[in-house]
């Protein structure tokens, strides 16, 4: 699966590894109660321009080791 902009925080979290990926960008998702009722709604483009997380560096990780 390719992650775009356009990918929930439920569909990217399916992907093994990619909670540590998150992690590493301080996205605050992970830890708000709010968000894990949310997940599916949660596109990742729109989480990182509220939060000021460079989409696509983190867009780069996320794929590097996609097939």
């Amino acid at each position: 699966m390719k992650i775009t902009k356009d990918t929930t925080l439920s569909d990217i979290l399916e992907v093994p590894g990619a909670e540590k990926i998150l992690a590493k960008y301080n996205l605050p998702c992970l830890s708000c109660p709010y968000a894990k009722m949310e997940m599916g709604n949660l596109k990742i483009g729109e989480i990182c321009k509220n939060y000021g997380i460079d989409l696509e560096k983190l867009l780069i990780e996320l794929n590097k080791d996609q097939k």
